[in-house]
């Protein structure tokens, strides 16, 4: 497979990403999910070029996404247990009443 087949699929994935955060601003399950589409679009880029040019720089940068991308998982379920718990709705409209 060439190059241009791998950039087309991370483009997909970064586009609905970004479609997906600016579309539904209101459920945060769905945001997180698709801020996690657009972290793999950019490493779906980072692997390719990485393999195209023979470099191993781009596959130590992706560990570096994965690991951002696990505490950003861990960090948006820990808030939103919280906040269900404490308003039996995960709107992120109610986030902004969880200040302390």
């Amino acid at each position: 497979m060439s190059l241009l087949y791998y950039l087309a699929l991370a483009t997909a994935l970064f586009s609905l990403g970004i479609i997906g955060v600016l579309i539904n601003r209101k459920n945060l399950i769905v945001l997180l999910t698709s801020i996690e589409l657009i972290l793999l679009g950019i490493n779906t880029n980072f692997i390719a070029f990485s393999h195209y040019l023979h470099d191993l720089s781009g596959q130590v940068f992706v560990f570096f996404i994965l690991t951002v991308a696990a505490a950003e998982a861990a960090i948006g379920l820990a808030l939103i247990v919280v906040l269900f718990r404490n308003k039996q709705s995960i709107s992120i409209d109610a986030i902004t009443e969880l200040k302390g």
